[in-house]
């Protein structure tokens, strides 16, 4: 993998980071990052899914945590997720600078 596809692909992991700044853009601008580079970067694509895998299993892990805040349970798990959604992303933009696709732990694959 070339340095440009390795920054694409860390920019890419790394823009889940802009929901901090626009609401909804950590949702957004990672799809649109994926969608516009992969047919230019096709090794790119691989990441696209992993982020979007990620993304989506974020979404339904904290419904189900704040379902469970009726019961006590939902927030050490909000909480868990909160430091998750900060950490993983640091580890695949890391990772994918060095060229390597890191498999993002207890994600759902349901983009393939």
């Amino acid at each position: 993998m070339d340095q440009n596809t390795r920054t694409w692909a860390m920019v890419l992991h790394l823009s889940v980071f802009a929901g901090y700044i626009v609401p909804l853009a950590g949702l957004v601008v990672p799809i649109v990052v994926w969608q516009l580079k992969k047919e230019e970067m096709p090794a790119l694509d691989d990441h696209g899914k992993m982020v979007v895998n990620f993304l989506i299993s974020m979404l339904i892990y904290s419904v189900i945590s704040f379902v469970l805040v009726f019961a006590f349970i939902g927030i050490p798990l909000l909480f868990a997720l909160s430091i998750i959604g900060i950490v993983f992303p640091i580890i695949g933009g890391i990772k994918a600078n060095g060229g390597e696709l890191w498999q993002y732990p207890l994600i759902l694959k349901l983009v393939k």
